[in-house]
């Protein structure tokens, strides 16, 4: 379900002292320091993104393309996963060799941020040219550290509920609103249908129980940390430790991780599944690398497409839906007016050539323009999805289902983001601290009992910051 997830990085003094200096690449297309203002033929922009594979490479190659046609500044385009940008980041800046402009995760944002690697008056100014009331206001919660905007943000995905509209009505379920609500439904299809109630990650110790945990007690109102303070074992906490019980013991077939998870949703064994907008092509048996397998699907291939409704936003005041949220960020020491230049060109004329690089894990944070607010979210429904974007996510699922995704990404949300807190959420995240506790309920032990061990472990990680 998650792409990637980023752990603290420790800044040596030396890459701290070295931010002033500009990056090798940058200084040369600048001139070094004489001569004037250059000419937009003398600048290039060296972009870092995570998007590797080849085909999500060609296409962002492309989209430089057009871009360096417009305004005759070369681009390169460099693949590099997130945990590699980290420590790539912190050796360039310590000798002035940094990328102009990174493609990276919120938790990133955060720890480049206070660690003084990102331009966040650059941000800024980027940010304020293509107006801030055109982008997802969760997205500029999450990328704004201390006050200050630290990255544009650019896409992301969410957790659905994709759920199987016959069965529910077969289990005379309603559609669940809430977490209490999902749960009560996945206890009675179980009870009445005899199969799974809900596939989500429960496996004790994994990343996709992390990943399950975070969004079931995100979903239904359960903070982390707030303002320093770990408030893990509140009542809503320990409430959602109980629903996601119920919910984990909706299973016929024990705990799922990601792979299994799905296989159960797409074999026709669980009504409902908690998955990633990734899901999206699949269900409509379009990579055929994991195929629908339903007894239906050999001579129906969109029964499942044709049958699968989605719960895009869980909870009904202020929800909070699990996803990921990508933003660029321009580094201290970058070739600022290029970089600027290329993030807006990438956020507006090339912005839905970007989003069509991995369409169903790349809905757009920023939603339109000040003069047609939802230009891009419109667009996006547009998009071809899967490895040959044969169809459209509107041709499958029809309009309705394109607003439904747009309630659901402006719903994103993570744990401490845009807050002093994010570095620990992020360290829990990815060091799977409350994935390691969950057992405990699983075993019989109370949920409040639960929820305790749970600060107890997060407190531990605080301390060593």
């Amino acid at each position: 379900m998650t792409r990637s997830s980023t752990a603290r990085i420790a800044a040596p003094l030396a890459a701290i002292a070295a931010l002033g200096l500009l990056a090798g690449c940058s200084a040369d297309t600048n001139g070094g320091g004489g001569g004037g203002e250059p000419s937009a033929e003398d600048q290039s922009v060296v972009f870092w993104t995570p998007q590797t594979t080849p085909e999500r490479l060609a296409a962002q190659e492309a989209v430089a393309a057009a871009f360096t046609e417009e305004t005759g500044i070369e681009v390169e385009v460099v693949p590099m996963a997130g945990a590699d940008q980290d420590q790539a980041l912190v050796t360039g800046s310590a000798t002035g060799d940094v990328p102009d402009v990174i493609l990276h995760a919120s938790p990133q944002t955060g720890a480049w941020s206070s660690q003084g690697l990102l331009d966040t008056e650059a941000a800024t100014a980027t940010v304020d040219a293509l107006g801030i009331d055109t982008f997802n206001e969760h997205a500029i919660e999450a990328v704004t550290i201390d006050g200050e905007i630290s990255a544009v943000p650019s896409d992301g995905w969410t957790h659905v509920i994709a759920y199987r509209s016959d069965l529910l009505e077969q289990a005379g379920v309603e559609v669940p609103t809430t977490v209490e609500e999902l749960a009560d439904a996945a206890t009675t299809i179980k009870e009445e249908l005899g199969i799974t109630g809900l596939a989500f990650g429960t496996q004790a110790g994994t990343a996709s129980a992390t990943e399950g945990i975070q969004s079931i007690f995100h979903s239904a109102g359960c903070e982390l940390v707030t303002d320093g303070e770990v408030v893990i074992d509140s009542d809503a906490c320990t409430d959602a430790a109980e629903q996601f019980l119920r919910l984990r013991n909706s299973s016929v077939a024990g705990d799922f991780d990601v792979t299994s998870a799905r296989a159960a949703y797409m074999n026709g064994d669980a009504a409902m599944l908690l998955f990633s907008t990734h899901i999206l092509d699949e269900l409509a048996g379009l990579d055929e690398a994991t195929p629908a397998t339903c007894p239906e699907c050999a001579e129906q291939p969109a029964f499942l497409a044709e049958n699968t409704e989605f719960v895009t936003v869980l909870g009904e005041d202020d929800p909070a839906q699990f996803g990921a949220i990508l933003s660029y960020g321009i580094p201290t020491g970058a070739n600022v007016e290029a970089a600027q230049q290329y993030i807006e060109y990438v956020l507006d004329a090339g912005y839905v050539d970007t989003l069509a690089v991995a369409t169903e894990g790349r809905i757009p944070l920023r939603n339109g323009t000040a003069d047609n607010p939802t230009e891009f979210i419109e667009a996006w429904g547009g998009l071809g999805i899967g490895p040959a974007h044969e169809l459209t996510s509107v041709e499958i699922y029809g309009e309705e289902f394109v607003s439904e995704m747009e309630e659901g990404i402006n719903a994103v949300s993570l744990w401490g983001m845009g807050t002093p807190d994010a570095t620990l959420a992020g360290l829990v995240s990815s060091q799977g601290v409350l994935a390691g506790q969950i057992e405990q309920l699983y075993n019989g032990v109370p949920a409040a009992d639960v929820t305790a061990a749970m600060k107890a472990a997060v407190e531990e990680v605080q301390a060593g910051l």
